[in-house]
């Protein structure tokens, strides 16, 4: 399956959505047009497939990332969701880029809702577990963040994947993420019982 996936990235970015059929794909991925239609019977089922698995993996990431974040600071939290999303964003580079076309081209509402919904539950979850601040509005806050983080992302694969966009990309979409969650939370309380004094 990863090389039917792989062959349908390369038909993708060489011919277009448009030029792209299950034969062309099969012919890149070596496999009969047999096999493609046993498991995709028409284009629209691969293309499909494609997005759900490239989006799993994007919500494998970030999930992962979540765990290994669970009680940390804030900026801790902030920084490294930021960085597992970009980075399984852009593994697939440029393939990655023909995807929102794709997913313009498909009726994708429920799987994107499964997806956003999946991921708004990981991020809330995860920023209850502050060390260092907590939210008043947890679910707005997850809403926004989130946007953010996405919304921005897009913006720039689909209009410049240069090095030199990403490279800023890289580096200031974790400043504004931190900056929007410091402004939006406040001080967690000390617990422990034991006076500044």
């Amino acid at each position: 399956m990863a090389a039917i996936f792989e062959a349908t990235f390369q038909v993708l970015l060489s011919e277009g959505i448009a030029r792209l059929t299950t034969t062309r794909v099969a012919q890149r991925a070596g496999v009969s047009v047999g096999t493609m239609y046993q498991y995709f019977p028409h284009k629209q089922a691969l293309l499909y497939a494609v997005l759900d698995q490239y989006l799993e993996d994007v919500m494998t990431a970030m999930q992962a990332a979540c765990v290994r974040y669970e009680g940390a600071s804030l900026r801790e939290i902030s920084d490294g969701l930021c960085r597992a999303y970009l980075d399984a964003k852009l593994r697939h580079l440029p393939g990655s880029r023909a995807l929102y076309v794709v997913a313009a081209e498909l009726d994708t509402a429920d799987l994107i809702a499964d997806v956003v919904g999946r991921a708004d539950q990981a991020i809330a979850r995860l920023l209850t577990t502050a060390s260092d601040a907590v939210f008043d509005d947890i679910e707005t806050v997850t809403f926004a963040w989130r946007s953010m983080l996405v919304g921005t992302v897009q913006a720039v694969l689909e209009k410049d994947g240069s090095p030199a966009s990403l490279a800023i990309l890289r580096t200031q979409l974790p400043v504004m993420a931190r900056a929007y969650l410091v402004e939006a939370s406040r001080s967690r309380p000390d617990t422990t019982g034991v006076s500044a004094s």
